[in-house]
């Protein structure tokens, strides 16, 4: 140390605390001193190797301008730290300093000198201590996560959904949440990415909903256009941007019939077009006995997505309307009422049943009726008909959306959009060989030939009936009158004329509001003597006002539990029988 005064100036270099805590034994003056000079001999050696990558100036700066610590010297440091300002300047290093190589070898015997002194006093009678191995490069970042593997894959995105994730952040602008990243990392929570994705929602459509909107208003009452109204214009746009809803529309003259048809799914499914409606109904006359038999087939072919919003009957008519399960929130209380056409009320095989409500802001009505029969009593169901709109007395209770184009003599005029569907028994005024030929003859859709001879749409266009409606384009055969089970018309001695008896027909406030898509029959039903008619809608829908009596999400929860269960139990059904079919074997002889 003596010589090394002479040579070379080193500042002062003083310990001091840890910044953590730490949980080892206290360590002495002497050993904080050699941890520091460990660390300048390193960074003095990285000095003198070219290649060495890792940068020495931050241990360099750490040891020159680290704070004096007042305190007591160790005596080592009192003989070989002895040096100040004016020392360097007057020896010989410190003006003229030698080149890398030198300070890094005088460097090392300094610390060799300085190690031996502490191995002397500091550790004498103790074990040796190995110096510690400072890596090279600075380690990789580990990776902050604590859930398992098991935990990992289970909570895995599909790539499908992450396609979907960018999709839905692309089209519906829903980039923030209300559970942030950086709420999660100010609170110190162990997370991970999986966690972290499940708990911000970044896949839902739901638009949140700020509590500064809840707060302005009541969800009872509010205007057209009001931010945050439960039917109001932003609401429907979130649903329906084109502001078209479509409906479904079938009528069913069931013959009263026990048997019901093993399958429903291509009458109220049908593969054109390729999605379902947001809206069915569904009228039937002459229904079977069972009447809930019948609601839990509906509702076990239509499956989880439907349930039904309301359902009436007057003698044999039915009705059931079942709505997309996401959409029972924005109806009216569902109303109805029935009118019997018979001359003895307590027969109620002929009539018409009504169901009414409203959705958004326009107004449904939904009639379906059995008119009288026979081929020649035309006059008849015109009064069918008149009777019908005096005396079906809807709305009760549900406001008019527009009393200024209602007429008290008219239900029909008291909402926006009606839909009347049934077995009218409008007949063709023609001979049976005549109809026969004419069948033969255009095997396919061609039936204008046909339609000539059809009593309602003469009657329509005289204005006699159905005042205001329209029928969409006919392309498909006479639904009347086949034989039970079979294709062919009717081959019994009456010899019945074919007839379009079951219709569908509908008018609107507003024009252009009721758009046709499809209209026609389903023929692989044949439990009848009627083959079931449908029709399929797109319907304009405005917004409304919150300030009418809501139905508030009502529904029929047991069927929709029944027709699940059931739906579910045949589908397992099926399977186990073909798997059974599958794992049979047939043995032949030769």
């Amino acid at each position: 140390p003596s010589e090394l005064k002479a040579n070379m100036k080193i500042k002062s270099i003083t310990p001091r605390p840890p910044r953590k805590p730490r949980l080892e034994r206290a360590a002495s003056l002497d050993e904080k001193s050699w941890r520091r000079w460990r660390r300048f001999r390193t960074s003095q050696e990285s000095l003198t190797d070219p290649n060495e990558t890792s940068s020495s100036n931050g241990s360099l700066q750490e040891a020159s301008l680290s704070p004096p610590v007042r305190g007591r010297a160790s005596p080592c440091q009192q003989n070989s730290l002895q040096s100040s300002p004016d020392a360097s300047e007057d020896s010989p290093m410190g003006k003229s300093r030698g080149g890398t190589s030198d300070l890094g070898k005088r460097a090392s015997e300094i610390s060799s000198a300085f190690g031996g002194l502490l191995r002397g006093k500091a550790f004498a009678g103790g074990k040796p201590r190995l110096s510690q191995i400072m890596p090279a490069r600075p380690l990789p970042p580990m990776e902050l996560n604590v859930a398992s593997h098991t935990l990992r894959t289970a909570n895995r995105i599909d790539s499908d959904y992450m396609d979907y994730r960018h999709y839905s952040q692309h089209k519906f602008g829903r980039v923030s949440s209300s559970l942030s990243d950086t709420r999660l990392h100010g609170n110190g929570m162990v997370y991970d990415n999986c966690s972290t994705d499940s708990m911000k929602s970044t896949f839902s459509l739901l638009t949140p909903i700020r509590s500064k909107d809840v707060r302005s208003r009541s969800y009872l009452e509010g205007s057209l256009l009001a931010n945050g109204a439960l039917l109001g214009a932003e609401e429907l746009s979130k649903y329906f941007p084109d502001r078209n809803i479509g409906i479904f529309v079938a009528t069913w003259n069931m013959q009263g019939q026990k048997e019901l048809p093993v399958n429903l799914d291509d009458f109220l499914l049908p593969t054109d077009p390729d999605y379902a409606q947001d809206m069915y109904v569904i009228g039937v006359q002459e229904g079977c006995p069972d009447r809930r038999e019948w609601e839990i087939r509906l509702q076990e072919t239509l499956g989880p997505h439907y349930v039904m919003l309301y359902s009436a009957a007057h003698g044999v008519l039915y009705m059931s309307v079942f709505i997309r399960r996401d959409l029972i929130w924005f109806c009216s209380e569902v109303e109805y009422a029935t009118v019997t056409t018979r001359i003895v009320s307590q027969i109620k095989t002929k009539g018409a049943l009504g169901i009414c409500f409203t959705f958004f802001g326009t107004s449904f009505l939904f009639i379906t009726s059995h008119f009288t029969s026979g081929d020649s009593k035309v006059n008849e169901r015109k009064l069918d008909y008149n009777k019908t709109i005096q005396a079906l007395t809807l709305p009760k209770n549900v406001p008019d959306t527009n009393p200024y184009r209602s007429s008290s003599s008219d239900v029909t005029t008291r909402f926006d959009e009606v839909f009347w569907f049934g077995d009218f028994n409008f007949r063709l005024n023609k001979d049976r060989e005549t109809v026969d030929s004419i069948l033969n003859q255009n095997p396919g859709t061609d039936v204008s030939k046909l339609l000539a001879y059809d009593q309602l749409t003469s009657e329509m266009s005289r204005g006699s009936i159905f005042k205001g409606f329209q029928e969409a384009d006919i392309h498909f055969r006479p639904s009347y009158k086949f034989d039970i089970g079979k294709d062919s018309y009717d081959t019994t001695s009456k010899q019945r004329t074919p007839s379009y008896t079951d219709r569908v027909v509908f008018r609107s406030r507003y024009r252009d509001d009721i758009q046709a898509v499809k209209y026609s029959s389903c023929p692989v039903i044949k439990t009848s003597d009627h083959r079931p008619v449908f029709a399929l809608f797109r319907v304009k829908v405005r917004p409304g006002r919150d300030n009418i009596p809501l139905a508030a999400g009502q529904f029929d929860r047991e069927l929709y539990l029944i027709g699940i269960k059931r739906r579910i139990t045949r589908e397992l059904q099926k399977r186990q029988e073909q798997k059974d079919q599958k794992s049979s074997s047939i043995c032949s002889i030769s």
